[in-house]
């Protein structure tokens, strides 16, 4: 049971984005489209799986007064190798993402699973953890993505939606757009955690 837990808590209970609000900057940043959106999920969901699995690991050798310089150096090491993969295989993704792929290195969710997670726990349970807050991560920077590209652009995935004489909400493709449509996910959320407490 323990095991299912820890897959399954950052999905919903302890989402990154709707829950435990952090991760913030590269959701806001690019998640203007689904596409943009998903792509950063799934490297960041890869440099935090494999990050995880390192740290806990090697958590027993781990002097406790420099853990956060290990730490960084193994996510770097991981995000150096989704960089160089992303530049060669998806360059077109790589140039929309832009900067934000080597500033995986410093997102909140990947080092912060790092500390609270992999170096207090064993290597199945912190590899289950970070596929689940991977996964978490990607669901909601890809719905946020869609939810702006339909509204902003009219399109999901680049797929035209609506007809030629839809007028898009160009706010919802800006950044305010973003902190609009992470709100109006948290409100749904809450709402419906509230209303599985009440039955």
């Amino acid at each position: 049971m323990s095991l299912k837990n820890d897959f399954l808590s950052g999905i919903i209970k302890e989402n990154p984005v709707l829950v435990l609000m952090i991760g913030l900057c590269p959701t806001l940043a690019v998640s203007s489209t689904a596409v943009n959106g998903f792509g950063m999920g799934i490297a960041a969901s890869f440099v935090l799986v494999c990050s995880n699995i390192v740290i806990a690991m090697v958590r027993k050798w781990t002097p406790d007064q420099i853990r956060i310089p290990i730490f960084i150096i193994i996510i770097s090491t991981f995000v150096t190798l989704t960089d160089y993969v992303m530049q060669a295989y998806y360059p077109a993704l790589y140039k929309q993402l832009g900067v934000f792929v080597p500033l995986i290195v410093v997102n909140c969710i990947i080092l912060g699973r790092a500390e609270a997670f992999a170096y207090k726990n064993g290597v199945l349970s912190s590899t289950l953890d970070g596929f689940g807050m991977g996964l978490g991560f990607t669901l909601v920077i890809t719905v946020i993505g869609a939810i702006r590209e339909l509204i902003g652009n009219g399109t999901i995935f680049g797929k035209v939606v609506f007809n030629p004489e839809f007028q898009p909400a160009l706010i919802m493709i800006l950044p305010p757009g973003g902190f609009i449509t992470i709100g109006l996910l948290m409100a749904f959320l809450h709402y419906f955690q509230n209303k599985a407490k009440e039955k």
